[in-house]
């Protein structure tokens, strides 16, 4: 018997709209900001409010209710929320982004999630640590993930493993399993000193059984062969999963720089020095890290969008991105976070006393900025050697392009 499916009834709106919904949300995100990093916790009424306007369904295929939309409305909605509350921002990226690799699963993976209702969140850590045990028609899924942002808000997770070869010598199999909420339990662990709001928190499985068909082959991904691209065959389910992925860890650091610029300004604008009696906006050395994170930041998310419409426009004409591309691609988002923290580190010590206190409109995005470093997709050294190989006309090594 096949399963009652529900479908929302859904207006589409333009990406102006979406664009702008996000822009109008920011001052209600600044002002839920330290509640999120107080509660380790985006607020409910934020994820409802995001749910409400439809920035869930950027990336998700359309037969879900989905949107299918160009991935940079998605990155610009992104960054309009990391402006207001960073944490907020990288849990909609992440979050968000899952519609996305969803629709590349099988169907009946995706009817489990979306069959009942399509507004259903996905949380996920893709570290490769779970025990895999093969088992008739899939697998049993053991371990501890970390990282798993937003997962208080989500009814399923996606978690990465190493299916062991069954015969010698065949490679493991690397593979993202896609996990109800009642097969795992959130172990609060999340105690950071940036993105506290993310409340990233652990997952725990305990020998759960996992289908094959709830699982992603990242050999899927990276070939652009998956199984949901049958029923889902829009141009945009035609990009490589990592390219989507990445930029989701990356984004949030370009709207928090903005709003460390912006806090900059307003400092500079106010200042005057107790000891010097020398006004914040006359020193030269202040205007010119101010300007030169300003134009940095406009010239990183030139060179990103600029990218993905390429590779939008590739993917409607159904033609594979070459390597080369991928590899670059890959490498220019791991760059962002860094780039941004040594930008905002630059403004700090200019900014005097103002600075310093945790009340400061800068503090926050600076700390939140230096923590989203320590993501293993936003270190540039993982991917300069792939970006050499393919200058030299050689296959990149890495899976995750």
């Amino acid at each position: 018997m096949m399963a009652t499916v529900f479908k929302s009834e859904i207006t589409t709106p333009s990406a102006e709209e979406l664009i702008e919904r996000a822009r109008a949300m920011i001052p209600t995100l600044q002002a839920r900001a330290k509640r999120a990093t107080a509660d380790h916790k985006v607020p409910d009424e934020t994820i409802a409010e995001m749910k409400e306007a439809g920035f869930f369904r950027i990336l998700q295929p359309k037969r879900w209710g989905g949107y299918e939309m160009n991935p940079n409305v998605f990155f610009d909605v992104l960054k309009l929320i990391a402006e207001g509350c960073m944490s907020t921002g990288w849990v909609y990226g992440v979050v968000g982004c899952h519609p996305y690799e969803l629709g590349l699963f099988h169907d009946q993976a995706q009817v489990d999630v979306w069959g009942k209702d399509d507004s259903v969140l996905v949380s996920s850590s893709y570290q490769p640590v779970g025990k895999v045990e093969h088992a008739d028609g899939g697998f049993y899924l053991s371990g501890r993930w970390g990282f798993s942002s937003g997962s208080q808000h989500c009814d399923w997770v996606l978690l990465g493993a190493l299916v062991p070869p069954k015969a010698e010598g065949e490679a493991p199999d690397m593979r993202t399993f896609l996990v109800p909420r009642a097969d795992y339990r959130i172990d609060e662990t999340w105690d950071t000193f940036g993105l506290q709001g993310t409340g990233s928190h652990d997952i725990v499985v305990e020998r759960a059984f996992v289908p094959d068909y709830r699982t992603h082959r990242a050999a899927d991904g990276f070939l652009c062969t998956n199984p949901g691209q049958k029923e889902n065959d829009g141009a945009l389910f035609n990009l490589p999963w990592a390219q989507i992925f990445v930029r989701s860890v990356s984004s949030a650091a370009l709207g928090g720089t903005r709003a460390a610029i912006k806090a900059a300004v307003k400092i500079a604008n106010d200042r005057v020095s107790t000891n010097t009696g020398k006004a914040s906006k006359t020193d030269p050395i202040l205007m010119a890290a101010i300007a030169r994170a300003h134009a940095q930041l406009l010239e990183m998310e030139a060179t990103l969008a600029s990218s993905f419409d390429a590779m939008m426009a590739k993917a409607e004409r159904g033609q594979p991105l070459d390597m080369s591309e991928r590899a670059l691609n890959r490498y220019q988002s791991s760059t962002v976070v860094r780039r941004c923290a040594e930008l905002v580190n630059d403004l700090m010590p200019l900014l005097g006393g103002r600075a310093i206190y945790m009340s400061s409109p800068i503090v926050q995005p600076w700390l939140d900025i230096s923590a989203a470093r320590a993501h293993v997709a936003n270190d540039p050294n993982n991917m300069a050697a792939d970006v050499v190989a393919t200058l030299n006309g050689e296959a990149p090594s890495f899976l995750f392009l």
